[in-house]
């Protein structure tokens, strides 16, 4: 979850860094959004492997 909050963050920096002008803030509003991204990959191959071991352990 946290990562689609800094997703959205990240797109509301850059909407803001575009409409002022500001290229800083629209390249840390990038920046977040990548940050954004690799969290929600991270959270789901987490939550994949504890599903994974869950299953290998009710199987044995």
């Amino acid at each position: 979850m946290k990562g689609s909050t800094e997703v959205v963050k990240g797109r509301l920096e850059e909407a803001a860094g575009a409409l002022t002008g500001n290229n800083k803030l629209r390249a840390k509003g990038q920046t977040h959004q990548a940050v954004g991204h690799l969290k929600q990959a991270v959270e789901t191959g987490v939550r994949q492997i504890k599903e994974a071991a869950r299953r290998i352990r009710d199987n044995a």
